[in-house]
């Protein structure tokens, strides 16, 4: 229960911090990336702070930033907690490229803990629809992910 509260509290801030940081008029403006705010991403996904490498993580798959892909391979495969490789899972799945879907992929049938092989197969399985969902509409969709 402890770790429900915990993760709770850092999406409630990640998701309060994002509506702020992005607030005002989104349709002529998009977010400039600068090297310091990606460096600084990617430098926080080395931290052992487990909150700040999970909200780092979250706002990679955000910004779809793919500058972060390797980094997040990296936490998906080797980080000890769970919540971590769940978040790289689900920023890699946002930034959506055939090598970060591959990724996901692989913890479905790599990973030790079922809830992170679940939660993999979820953001995989959607990915899977989505595109199908393009191919029927006639939309070229080039990133194809094979067994």
């Amino acid at each position: 229960m402890k770790n429900f509260t915990v993760i709770a509290t850092v999406l409630i801030l990640i998701i309060t911090l994002s509506t702020t940081a992005f607030a005002g008029d989104n349709s002529t403006k998009k977010y400039d990336n600068t090297q310091n705010t990606i460096a600084s991403l990617i430098e926080g996904l080395n931290s052992d702070n487990t909150g700040l490498k999970t909200s780092c993580a979250y706002m990679l798959g955000e910004l779809n930033l793919t500058e972060g892909i390797i980094p997040l391979m990296r936490l998906l495969r080797n980080d000890e907690s769970e919540e971590v490789r769940i978040c790289a899972a689900l920023a890699l799945y946002k930034i959506g490229t055939p090598i970060s879907i591959f990724a996901v992929k692989q913890a479905i049938r790599f990973d030790e803990s079922d809830r992170v092989s679940k939660l993999a197969a979820k953001f995989y399985y959607d990915y899977l629809r989505s595109n199908q969902r393009a191919d029927v509409k006639g939309e070229d969709k080039t990133y194809a992910v094979t067994d």
